[in-house]
């Protein structure tokens, strides 16, 4: 079993360190602490998660939007070009 590139060996050897130097009435602190730390690094990844994909779905209907005004405008000047060949075709009558 492996847990971030180390053996069962060397995660013992760390724990064992660890339980040396804070001993045994603090663990149950670091271990709250280090709980509450993991939880707050999940959730603000979760977050920044969430607003990337919000900025990414605004972006998308910002260019929606764009683009639909752009070819309303592609459509009236399609248009204007036949009126103005009309009216030119009524003239020359």
């Amino acid at each position: 079993m492996r847990i971030f590139g180390l053996g069962m060996p060397e995660l013992i050897v760390i724990l064992v360190v660890i339980l040396l130097i804070f001993g045994p009435k603090n663990l149950p602190k670091l271990g709250s602490a280090f709980g509450k730390t993991v939880k707050g690094l999940r959730k603000g990844v979760d977050e920044a998660k969430e607003a990337a994909d919000m900025n990414k779905d605004k972006e998308k209907s910002e260019d929606k939007q764009e683009e639909e005004p752009q070819e309303a405008k592609e459509e009236a000047k399609e248009e204007a070009k036949e009126e103005a060949s009309d009216s030119k075709e009524q003239a020359d009558e």
